[in-house]
This record gives C-alpha cells, sequence and structure tokens, in this order.
C-alpha cells in the first residue's frame, strides 16, 4: 500500500496570489506561518475542495484530488478530509452529539451514534455529549469540532487558527490533546496559525508565506537554525529550535539539565521533570559571543561553537551567525563591530554564551522528529 502522503502545489497571480508548494508525510505535522492575508487559510480551503486555485495539483497517496492540467477534480464530499475552523463552524441547534454524528456519514444511527461518543470521548467531552454549542466553553466548542473533524475518517487532517479564540491553559491543553491524535490516527497534519509558539510546540516541518509566496519550507529545526532567516520577521526574531530530553533537575536551584546533540544546556526549571522530551527556542539575540571561555560568570550555559555561516544581509542592522555547537546549530545576533573585533568567519572557533532565563522550553508528549 502506498503511503499516505500529502502533496500539494497551488499557483495563481491573483485575486489571492498563490506560489507555493510542500508535502507531508503521515504523522507529520506542517505549519503553516504567516501575518493575516498571506494566504494560509486559502491553503487549506483548497485541499479541502472549498476553493479551486488557477493551476493546481492536489493528491494524497497515488489519489488526485486536484489536476487541472488534466481537468481532474474531487468534490469536497468525495475527499475524506477533516478540517476544523477557526470559528468552529457547528451546528448551534444541535448537540455536541449530534454535531459528531452529521459528519459520519452514511451509517446506521446506533453505529453512527456509537462512533460519535468514541470521538468525543477521545477529546473527553463523554460528559458533555448533550450539551449544545452555546453551552460550551471555548475549548469544548474546539473539541467537539476536532471530534467532528475526525468523525469523517480523514486521510488528512486541517487545522485552520484552532487555538486563536481560547486562552494559553486551554491552548495547551488543546495542543497536548491535538499532539495524542496526531501519534493516534498518523495521517498527515497541517496546521495553520500566526502564533509561533504553536509551531514550536506541534509542527515537524514549517512552511513560511508572504503574501501567498512560500519564502521558506522545511523541517522545523533545519529551518530555525538557517543564518537567512529573517523572514521570521520582528514579531518572532531569528532562533534556533532545538529538541532535548530532561536530564536532570534541581528543584532547590530552579534549574533543569537539557540534553541535546550538542551538549547539555541549563534552563529554568518550569515544572520540568526527568526524561521529559522538549523544544528549546535559543533567541538569536539572546547568543553572547566570546573569543576566550569565560570565567566567574553568572551563565550556566557557556558552549563551545564553530562559526558555519554569516547571513549575506543584515537583519535589523545586525549580522546573523551560524554556530555548529556538536551537531546541532545555533544563531547569534551580534554588531557589525562585533564581527570585526572577534574577526568572525567561517571556521573560526568561539564560545556561545546562552541565558537561563532566554531559553523558551516546551514540553512535549513525544519527539516530532
Amino acid at each position: 500500500m502506498a503511503e499516505r502522503r500529502l502533496t500539494v502545489a497551488l499557483e495563481q497571480d491573483g485575486p489571492i496570489p498563490l506560489a507555493v508548494a510542500f508535502d507531508c508525510a503521515p504523522g507529520a505535522v506542517l505549519g503553516i506561518f504567516g501575518p493575516s492575508g498571506s494566504g494560509k487559510t486559502t491553503i487549506l480551503r483548497s485541499i479541502a475542495g472549498l476553493y479551486a486555485p488557477r493551476t493546481a495539483s492536489i493528491a494524497i497517496g497515488g489519489e488526485v484530488w486536484v489536476d487541472t492540467a488534466s481537468g481532474r477534480f474531487v468534490p469536497p464530499h468525495r475527499r475524506p478530509v477533516g478540517m476544523v475552523f477557526q470559528e468552529y463552524a457547528l451546528f448551534p441547534h444541535m448537540t455536541a452529539l449530534g454535531n459528531v454524528m452529521t459528519a459520519i456519514g452514511v451509517r446506521p444511527r446506533g453505529e453512527r451514534r456509537e462512533r460519535a461518543e468514541h470521538l468525543l470521548e477521545r477529546v473527553h467531552l463523554a460528559g458533555r455529549r448533550h450539551r449544545r454549542p452555546a453551552e460550551l466553553s471555548g475549548g469544548e466548542r474546539q473539541r467537539v469540532a476536532l471530534a467532528r473533524a475526525l468523525a469523517r475518517e480523514p486521510a488528512v487532517l486541517l487545522l485552520d487558527e484552532p487555538f486563536s479564540a481560547v486562552d494559553r491553559a486551554v491552548r495547551r491543553r488543546l495542543q497536548d490533546e491535538i499532539d495524542d491524535l496526531r501519534r493516534s490516527f498518523d495521517v498527515p497534519l497541517v496546521l495553520v496559525t500566526h502564533d509561533f509558539d504553536d509551531i514550536i510546540r506541534l509542527a515537524s516541518h514549517l512552511l513560511v508565506l508572504e503574501h501567498g509566496r512560500a519564502v521558506a519550507s522545511g523541517p522545523l529545526g533545519d529551518l530555525t537554525s538557517r543564518p537567512d532567516s529573517g523572514w521570521l520577521g520582528e514579531a518572532v526574531g531569528p532562533g534556533a529550535v532545538l529538541e532535548a530530553v530532561v536530564a536532570r533537575v534541581d528543584r532547590a536551584g530552579g534549574l533543569a539539565d537539557l540534553a541535546f546533540e550538542g551538549g547539555t544546556l541549563v534552563s529554568g526549571d518550569t515544572g520540568l521533570s526527568k526524561g521529559m522530551p522538549v523544544r528549546v527556542r535559543v533567541p538569536a539575540r539572546d547568543v553572547v559571543l566570546a573569543g576566550r571561555e569565560p570565567s566567574n560568570v553568572s551563565l550556566h550555559n557557556v558552549l563551545a561553537a564553530t562559526v558555519v555561516a554569516l547571513a549575506p544581509e543584515p537583519v535589523r542592522g545586525h549580522v546573523i551567525v551560524q554556530l555548529a555547537v556538536g551537531r546541532e546549530r545555533l544563531l547569534a545576533e551580534v554588531t557589525r563591530d562585533a564581527i570585526a573585533r572577534l574577526h568572525i568567519e567561517p571556521g573560526r572557533d568561539l564560545f556561545a554564551l546562552v541565558k537561563s532565563v532566554s531559553l523558551e522550553v516546551l514540553p512535549l508528549r513525544t519527539r516530532l522528529t
């Protein structure tokens, strides 16, 4: 049986400009990131069959859904797509159970009810199945929408800003549940978001959009550690994303040791536990470079590094330096004066200094890569 990989290529000049091509394997999470109006939702609607770009090719495994060159177009109701809309799109007059049952299709009513109850249980809403949307919280409505999307037994799951209407605590719980479902259902998952925290927490791959055009695409770790990462914009800024495992927790000192491919990073203890997989974002502007290993400093993280590359264009007037730390890559944002004073060039051995409090650490249920 062929791998059920989603492959997409879309192109048109207007009215909504598009120029993207990507794929997403089963079990992978492709995060589509960009500002409002960059075409993120249009891509999801194209995959679902709700929008028809001028030039398009969309397939899942060996099944072609769209091929404008040959004139093939599979209508939305014949595509096994589960889509969670930003505004939930639930039927207000139906209960949570009824909303999920409507998506199951042609099956005996008893079988549809059993399936819907099982899915509501999967998203921790078994006790709320007889509530209508107005009687549910924002997080609960989003769970109903997720259960309804899964009810179609989708070959691909599409999430359009799924956390935009909930607070940070509910967002984290929903992220955990989506991560669990990702592993259970083993389908390609495409996540549209404008919040980079969602990308760090859930995505294995990243597609960055600007005016409908893909300006960067690839595995998350590779992409975020590139020196030419100005496309992340002022809202995020350059910064490498690493995968690590909590090796030790010092409750008294309020610290945790995070083992990664380049060694160990010490972060603040934010409720971490030993053995927990985590994602760590190291902002480039918080990495200081030194020609010699410092002593008697408050920093816990002093990492031996080698310069790999310098960005061809400055970011905010500064230079982005890519560093090899063991098998991993970090970024540092430094002034042009520092480049001259420290003789920073490819091959130069330096030390990267990182404050523990500057590390952004997000727990994972499992490794994504």
